[in-house]
């Protein structure tokens, strides 16, 4: 039998934003990272706001319960944005993992990611809901190339868009000496999974130092968006294990939380915008996946964008070209009628 050892969580803004638009929970058995969006400072109360029903009392145990905290998590988002002019638009990833008698159950909505780090492989569990790995997943792109798509800040799933949420839910037996990482795109984005896997490794008797040189790795890579990690570890039943309400704080709702000192943060002359995320409806995201617009049209949205701009600016350019020359028509004609007088 298995039980919860050490955990531990950390967040960070990163290098090119103010706001750390990021919440997380570890609060053993129960463990979440959500990563907001939206306008203003809806980002941050989305977050938070779900970090916080997550507390909620629910029926059922196991995956019913996880799904079941996260349907609440996108009740309070959804009617907060309704209520509140200044959030309207928010919404906010999250995925959730609880320890029930030897078993993980994880709920997930968007792109944040859970991990299982075991006899020394990573094993990413979750998948993106993102138009990029939408595409990758139909063989439209290649990993490599969804990197730096222009449109891989679209994800299609999030919590407080709509009154309801389909949430992706599964469970896996856990074994002692299992390592779990939830985290959000801050640190995928920046950092591979093998190269989590290089960080962890050497670190796994101080997974508060993990914790830290995986934020570092992050930022040194850019830091282009706010970068969370938690932790947990399965160690034998009996071993020493995570006291019953032992809780790492995360910020409370509505506080944003100082920067930490960081060497590797630019200044302000570096800092340069990040590319914001957004939500897509679920129909919108299938046929830009599939290569065609909402109205039938076919070809990617992005090879059109492109296409359009430069031909725009063709057009642009002749009507220019155009106006001078009939300035210039005019004016000759006014001082020929000049001369002749």
């Amino acid at each position: 039998m298995s039980a919860l050892g050490r955990s531990t969580g950390l967040s960070h803004p990163g290098r090119r934003r103010r706001r750390n638009e990021d919440a997380w929970v570890c609060h053993p058995p129960l463990f979440a990272v959500a990563d907001g969006m939206g306008g203003a400072r809806g980002g941050e109360i989305a977050s938070r706001v779900a970090a916080t029903a997550l507390g909620e009392t629910v029926d059922g145990s196991g995956e019913a319960r996880v799904v079941a905290l996260i349907q609440e998590a996108n009740r309070q988002v959804y009617e907060r944005a309704r209520e509140d002019s200044d959030a309207s638009g928010m919404g906010t990833t999250i995925t959730v993992a609880l320890f029930e008698n030897g078993i993980v159950s994880i709920g997930h909505v968007g792109d944040s990611r859970a991990y299982l780090i075991r006899d020394h492989k990573v094993d990413q569990l979750t998948e993106d809901h993102s138009l990029v790995a939408e595409l990758v997943r139909t063989g439209r792109l290649s990993p490599e190339e969804a990197e730096s798509h222009p449109q891989r800040s679209v994800i299609t799933r999030a919590l407080g868009t709509d009154p309801d949420v389909d949430v992706d839910s599964f469970s896996v037996e856990a074994k002692p000496g299992d390592l779990f990482l939830i985290c959000s795109d801050g640190l995928t984005s920046m950092v591979g999974d093998e190269e989590i896997l290089d960080v962890v490794e050497p670190r796994r008797e101080n997974l508060d130092e993990a914790a830290k040189e995986l934020v570092a790795s992050a930022n040194r890579s850019g830091g282009e968006d706010n970068i969370t990690v938690v932790f947990f570890e399965v160690v034998e039943d009996g071993a020493q294990a995570a006291a019953p309400g032992e809780t790492k704080p995360m910020p409370a709702l509505g506080v944003v939380p100082p920067p930490q000192a960081d060497e590797d943060t630019l200044t302000e002359l570096d800092r340069v915008p990040a590319i914001d995320t957004m939500i897509v409806p679920p129909e919108e995201a299938r046929a830009m996946a599939a290569g065609t617009r909402a109205d039938g049209d076919s070809g990617l949205f992005a090879e059109e964008e492109r296409e359009a701009k430069p031909h725009l600016g063709v057009q642009a350019a002749r009507v220019i070209i155009a106006l001078g020359v009939i300035a210039g028509l005019l004016l000759l004609v006014i001082w020929l009628f000049g001369q002749s007088q």
